[in-house]
């Protein structure tokens, strides 16, 4: 039988004076996984995260619910929430579940995910009768070896359901984002375009700095339209900077002048072509247009707002709407857990998007729109 209702618990925030309690419950609840009495107070005080405690009339807390907010996408991860024992069947988990939405909600994240046990069905019922749908699954995810199934939930009474214009294609290499980027935009709009690595080594080839950074080269914005007007497709570009791209990811003068050269000899073959380059930026609204319009942007962006790893990085727009841009990322970070669906139409605050839209020193903007020739539609 279930505990008899009682009073609706009061949920507020969590306070450091909350721990001894908190870990309490943690080891009652958990028998592995558990979270440390260190991890707890590091998420209390300089975590990105939210922790929520439902208490009674008397101040005991009856449960948590933990939540972790992305630094630079719109989806915050709800990572772990615990009810005590004798609290159960009194409407406490979903009560910490609904603050937890309006609490992330509230940080404009547009998705909530979570992991549950594939044994825990109890959890599983909670999550779906909240409107959580399953999306993937994680296997040998706990320490006990058991696979975690995933689900999520969309927060925004507004968002976008459908955007599925634009396919995924995930980097097979570090410094192939440009290429996967471009692949992925001549594919929406040409899917009969079979994409496969040797495609993407050979938009590399044609489109690469040589240098970048550290390491290969990547592609810049006159390589990347280039290797997509060959391949039949209208192209334009918007730059902000006149000079060489990316030029003070390296240190060395001979790179320094190895990229002059290639961006000289890029920039005279697009102007031969007459593809249009406009040193300008482009606004989020303007963008909007152009993919409201058909084309397909490509859009740099510094991965330190996402990865805390500075180096530009390409991604592919995929759709607009009132709080959010959206984006598919070719890469794929598999070392903090994430799988592929975690790139797909990544939503990210249109304010942090044009904070994140900007490389370098120099605050280096570049845009590549691709769309079909005038005259051809994209359903042929």
């Amino acid at each position: 039988m279930s505990a008899q209702a009682g009073p609706t618990p009061c949920i507020r925030q969590a306070k450091v004076e909350d721990l001894r309690a908190l870990v309490q419950l943690e080891n009652a609840c958990f028998d592995s996984d558990r979270l440390t009495r260190r991890q707890f107070r590091y998420m209390l005080t300089r975590g990105h995260a939210h922790t929520l405690a439902a208490e009674d009339a008397d101040g005991a807390i009856l449960g948590y619910v933990l939540v972790l907010l992305s630094r630079g996408t719109s989806v915050a991860r709800l990572y772990s929430i615990a009810v005590a024992r004798e609290a159960r069947g009194r409407g406490v988990a979903r009560a910490l579940v609904a603050a937890a939405e309006a609490a992330v909600w509230r940080e404009e994240r547009a998705y909530l995910r979570l992991e549950i046990r594939r044994d825990n069905l109890a959890s599983q019922a909670l999550f779906e009768g909240a409107g959580y749908r399953r999306f993937g699954v994680l296997s040998d995810y706990y320490e006990d070896h058991m696979e975690a199934l995933r689900y999520e939930k969309t927060l925004a009474p507004d968002l976008k359901s459908e955007l599925q214009r634009v396919p995924f294609y995930e980097q097979t290499l570090e410094f192939t984002c440009g290429s996967s980027c471009l692949m992925m935009a001549m594919h929406a709009l040409s899917p009969e375009l079979v994409l496969d690595r040797t495609l993407e080594l050979r938009i590399w080839r044609e489109a690469t700095t040589i240098f970048m950074t550290s390491g290969h080269g990547g592609c810049g914005p006159f390589g990347l339209a280039l290797a997509a007007q060959r391949r039949g497709f209208a192209v334009e570009v918007f730059i902000n900077d006149p000079g060489v791209p990316l030029v003070d990811s390296v240190r060395s003068p001979d790179k320094k002048e190895v990229m002059r050269l290639v961006h000289e000899d890029m920039q005279q073959e697009v102007t031969r072509l007459g593809i249009p380059v406009h040193y300008r930026t482009l606004s989020l609204d303007a963008l909007a247009a152009r993919f409201d319009a058909g084309a397909v942007p490509m859009v740099l962006i510094s991965s330190y707002r996402i990865y805390q790893e500075k180096f530009p990085h390409w991604v592919v727009v995929t759709g607009f709407d009132t709080h959010f841009v959206y984006v598919h990322d070719p890469f794929v970070d598999y070392k903090n857990g994430e799988s592929t669906l975690d790139s797909i139409n990544m939503p990210i605050q249109r304010g942090e998007f044009s904070r994140m839209s900007r490389y370098g020193r120099v605050g280096l903007q570049a845009v590549v729109l691709v769309s079909l020739p005038a005259g051809i539609r994209a359903d042929g």
